[in-house]
């Protein structure tokens, strides 16, 4: 369920539609309205007499980010208008950021509300000044919202007894209808010029509507539906745990006075990052939340890496002053990889549905194949509401960790540590896990313990031996979730770690984690690794496996050498059964394999031990078995692509199917802006690639101004 409105800060829109007649009604709180005919060959919106002049193509800047370095003396505006709603927030009122050019939201009525609760939260009222709809069409493609003291007392109205409440203040927003049904503000105007009266104000015809539509049902969305609409306006919002010190009971996110650091900071990635996106949560009365983002590379990234999701909650596990959440993945080098932030005002059911929503929305609702998290209960309801798809596991760190927390009186315990280690990692079989569980329960008196009850109640989330379907690239014992530090942000994020230093140091931080993924990528296209046998898979695969990966399969074929005895069990025509010993110290295992050969002459094996579904290469079971069996190179499909070091990967995001139809206009645009936003991504990478994407964006130019020349 989504609770109350949420901003989204869109970077790659799209053109808006383009009626070239528009139905312009001009509102000035009468009864009575006249309705005017433009010509919108631009796809602009009427001009406002009596606005300031914002005179800036805002077509081309869409983020609304252009706007904020031509126009400074409006963001001083802004932050003279946040520092009114910082004073009403200390004094427990709501806090709501001011209006800015490039907001977006789900409908009018919400664009509305937003603009109508920010002017409630600082004491004046607002009016629509003027709308615009489609000729012989009722649907509205453009309204004027201001303030309610805008313009002045007609001639006729002067002998009227009824106070004059106009001083021509100028403060208002425009906005307007682009793709997708979304409505965006492209004009923005802050500055009053009379004082504030929140007596009167919320006494006005527009916060009393805003009062009586809040008492009505919102309808929830179905909950089959895997991607639904999800109302994002450009705001934050964070839910830390319900005991902090940062929670209110309204779920209210305190920034303690970071909220300028914070939006100061998106503005400046958004300046040099155009599909960055941020998005954030409001409640009903305009407070703030929630707050997720995310850069552009990591939405390439997932593209490439999509099959492993991993949620990171350390922050609030552990109650750090930063209410953080991280989502993390895995890339070719075995590395974590950041693909969103969140600040979050609680741990409850809504919040994380709003945030993980909120996730899949920008990812073009693409769910992970494997998504783990924690042990909560909110959090596993919402998993299966906003994922349905995906396979939930719980951080087996995770839940080791909570059993040795839960078990005081055998922390210490080597003995109590070696059981559970070996029941968890040692066991091949379901049967062979349940019983070992119970014997070592009863062994340690730990029978009624609450802990260990519930954490074998989802022992299929997490223990290994119910894993083997589960794709976890080489994440079964990543330290996830309650431990010292979040493993993404180690020696970055404390507990003591504020937002403003936080965010001070997370380009510097995303910098480090990408000049070591560049260094990775260098050795493994230019270094030979050395080879520790003679074994061809070793051979094989130092040619395909980036160096880290290598290393670890390297590891596979080393421990080839303490396999033996392979020895064929059962056959049933294409499909044959296997036992592969491995000594193991002073012990001797048998480990079952299956190995199926198909009519195209494909091989299939699968081990007990699940060690592809694990780590996804195949272990020293499954490669004795193929020497055994003649096959002098691994398979194709056991060589994954998302290891491969020969592949190139350009973290520039693709979104959309890049078909177009060439006969929509519409399209054109987004077509051609979505390609130059590509090189203009690939051109940030250095000296040489800006060079070259500005000579092509030249060679695009005078090819262009050709075909404009052209005599027809």
């Amino acid at each position: 369920m989504m609770g109350g409105n949420s901003v989204f800060s869109p970077s790659d829109h799209s053109l808006s539609p383009n009626p070239n007649h528009l139905c312009i009604s001009m509102e000035d709180g009468s009864q009575s309205s006249e309705q005017l005919v433009v010509d919108d060959d631009d796809d602009d919106l009427p001009p406002i007499d009596d606005t300031p002049d914002l005179d800036i193509d805002l077509e081309d800047d869409h983020d609304g980010l252009l706007h904020h370095i031509a126009a400074p003396n409006h963001q001083d505006e802004a932050e003279e208008e946040e520092t009114r709603c910082d004073d009403s927030f200390a004094n427990e009122k709501c806090f709501m950021a001011p209006p800015a050019p490039g907001m977006e939201f789900d409908s009018y009525d919400d664009a509305y509300s937003f603009y109508n609760s920010y002017a409630r939260a600082l004491g004046f009222a607002i009016r629509v000044k003027s709308s615009w709809t489609k000729r012989n069409s009722k649907e509205k493609r453009g309204a004027v919202l201001c303030c309610n003291c805008q313009g002045f007392k007609l001639l006729k109205d002067a002998s009227s007894r009824r106070k004059d409440t106009r001083t021509g203040c100028q403060a208002m927003i425009r906005l307007r209808l682009i793709q997708f049904d979304r409505w965006k503000v492209d004009q923005v105007y802050l500055h009053h010029n009379h004082s504030f009266d929140p007596d009167r104000a919320h006494n006005s015809k527009s916060h009393k509507k805003s009062s009586s539509a809040a008492t009505k049902t919102i309808p929830q969305p179905p909950l089959h539906v895997q991607v639904r609409t999800i109302k994002l306006y450009r705001t934050p919002s964070l839910d830390p745990p319900p005991t902090h010190d940062h929670v209110q009971s309204s779920r209210r996110l305190e920034l303690r006075g970071a909220f300028r650091a914070l939006q100061d900071f998106f503005f400046q990635i958004q300046l040099t990052s155009p599909n960055f996106l941020y998005l954030m949560d409001l409640g009903d009365d305009g407070s703030l939340r929630n707050v997720f983002w995310i850069d552009a590379r990591a939405r390439a990234a997932y593209s490439h890496f999509g099959d492993l999701l991993l949620f990171d909650t350390t922050c609030l596990s552990n109650a750090y002053d930063l209410p953080l959440v991280a989502f993390v993945g895995i890339n070719h080098h075995g590395d974590t990889i950041l693909l969103g932030c969140g600040l979050v005002a609680d741990q409850s059911f809504d919040t994380y549905v709003w945030l993980f929503r909120a996730w899949l929305t920008c990812m073009l609702g693409r769910p992970p194949q494997t998504f783990i998290t924690q042990q909560c209960k909110a959090m596993r309801t919402a998993v299966s509401e906003v994922f349905p798809r995906a396979h939930h596991r719980l951080s087996l760190t995770h839940v080791l960790h909570n059993i040795f927390h839960s078990v005081v009186q055998l922390q210490d315990s080597d003995l109590f540590r070696m059981a559970l280690n070996r029941v968890v990692y040692g066991c091949l079989k379901v049967e062979e896990f349940e019983i070992a569980w119970e014997e070592m329960i009863i062994r340690f008196g730990l029978t009624n313990n609450e802990t260990i009850q519930h954490m074998f109640q989802d022992r299929e989330l997490w223990a290994p031996v119910y894993l083997k379907d589960t794709f976890l690239a080489g994440a079964l014992t990543f330290p996830l979730g309650n431990v010292a530090a979040p493993f993404i942000f180690s020696g970055y994020v404390h507990e003591n770690t504020s937002l403003r230093e936080f965010l001070e140091g997370y380009e510097s931080f995303l910098d480090q984690k990408y000049t070591r993924e560049a260094l990775c990528d260098s050795e493994s296209l230019k270094s030979i690794p050395e080879l520790k046998t003679t074994h061809p898979y070793e051979s094989q695969m130092a040619k395909v496996f980036t160096m880290e990966i290598f290393r670890r399969f390297q590891d596979e074929v080393s421990a080839m050498s303490s396999c033996f005895g392979v020895t064929q069990v059962h056959s049933n025509g294409s499909a044959s059964s296997y036992v592969v010993k491995e000594r193991e110290g002073e012990k001797v295992r048998d480990f079952e394999v299956i190995y199926e050969t198909s009519a195209a002459a494909q091989v299939r094996c699968f081990c007990v031990c699940g060690g592809f579904s694990f780590n996804g290469y195949q272990c020293r079971h499954v490669l004795l078995l193929l020497s055994h069996n003649g096959l002098q190179e691994v398979p194709p499909q056991y060589i994954l692509q998302r290891w491969r070091k020969d592949v190139k990967r350009l973290y520039v995001a693709e979104f959309g199917s890049g078909r177009v139809d060439i006969m929509n206009p519409d399209q054109w645009y987004e077509h051609l802006h979505r390609r130059a936003v590509q090189v203009v991504e690939q051109g940030m990478r250095s000296k040489e690639h800006c060079r070259a994407a500005w000579e092509a964006f030249k060679e695009c130019a005078n090819k262009v101004q050709f075909v404009t020349e052209k005599p027809s």
